[in-house]
């Protein structure tokens, strides 16, 4: 038996048991990151230097490109590190950062895609009100509480999980730090804390799921009374993305973290691990870009001017 104090580095969950899959996997994550790295950064460049493109909705983008950018950096480069060198450690510090940098990314992606409805909702249903609601000061003050929030959120769940003794070995069933996994380890009661602070964070991303569901409601209401065919295509052009990329963002991580014990296998936690770790910063944006002809022209203007330096 081991305590959290015994514990220098912790087992993380190797992608592959061949050194053929592991370099695949190399690959794969390559791939993907490089790919999100690519997308977010035009994203972030394109909304920087448009002035055109400096309102509320593409302002909100740019804060989600950077989460992407945030969320992809924290647990991919690991992931690639112990494939390419065939190891599983990380340290308990590195840990520690990991799970950190991963929760404060991904909640300040749920609390600024749930801003970002908000946003579609006061531009379809008050249209007239956009400019007072949603002017350069409150948007600002939108995203501060976002980050903020996210800040605070993941700095009580990561002291209050780094506090708990360990007592269950530092084998990790997962690849990169995650709370579920490290609560699997602890041999303290103490651990019914930190359930009570995962069902209070439960319950503000119930919240947050409800508002967005209702706020759809009314926007499809609207957008389905607008009399002519024109008007009601370009108002489903600028929902449609943000409403794939929550439901991606959602599905994923319902789906791995409610599904039933009897459907877990290790091959399917890790793929689904995996869907909702990496592959969505590397999606959304292409998902914006599909539709959204402004942010389209922008991205290649960027990149044509670029050419034309080089």
């Amino acid at each position: 038996m081991s305590n959290s104090s015994s514990i220098s580095h912790f087992l993380l969950l190797p992608l592959a048991d061949t050194r053929q899959l592991q370099l695949l996997h190399f690959c794969l994550f390559l791939g993907i990151s490089l790919a999100a790295l690519l997308g977010n950064g035009l994203i972030i460049s394109a909304v920087a230097c448009g002035h055109h493109l400096h309102t509320p909705m593409f302002f909100f983008l740019l804060n989600l490109a950077l989460t992407d950018l945030g969320s992809i950096c924290t647990t991919v480069p690991k992931a690639m590190h112990n494939s390419l060198w065939d190891t599983r450690t990380i340290s308990y510090a590195g840990c520690a950062a990991q799970l950190f940098f991963f929760l404060f990314f991904i909640s300040a992606e749920y609390f600024l895609l749930t801003i970002m409805c908000y946003d579609r909702y006061v531009s379809i249903c008050k249209p007239l009100h956009y400019g007072t609601l949603l002017g350069s000061r409150a948007c600002v003050h939108m995203a501060a509480a976002a980050w903020a929030s996210a800040f605070l959120n993941t700095l009580m769940h990561t002291a209050n999980t780094f506090s708990l003794p360990l007592c269950h070995g530092n084998v990790l069933g997962q690849f990169f730090c995650e709370i579920p996994h490290i609560l699997k380890l602890s041999c303290s009661k103490s651990y019914l804390r930190e359930l009570g602070l995962i069902a209070v964070s439960a319950c503000l991303v119930l919240g947050c799921f409800v508002f967005i569901f209702f706020s759809y409601v009314q926007i499809f209401r609207a957008v389905l009374g607008i009399p002519s065919e024109q008007g009601r295509h370009k108002a489903f052009s600028t929902c449609l993305p943000h409403l794939a990329v929550v439901s991606l963002f959602l599905s994923t991580i319902m789906f791995a973290h409610l599904k039933p014990p009897s459907m877990s296998s290790p091959s399917l936690d890790l793929t689904v691990s995996v869907l909702y770790s990496v592959v969505p910063p590397a999606l959304n944006p292409l998902i914006y870009s599909l539709r959204n002809q402004e942010l389209k022209a922008a991205v290649w203007s960027l990149m044509t001017g670029w050419f034309r330096k080089h």
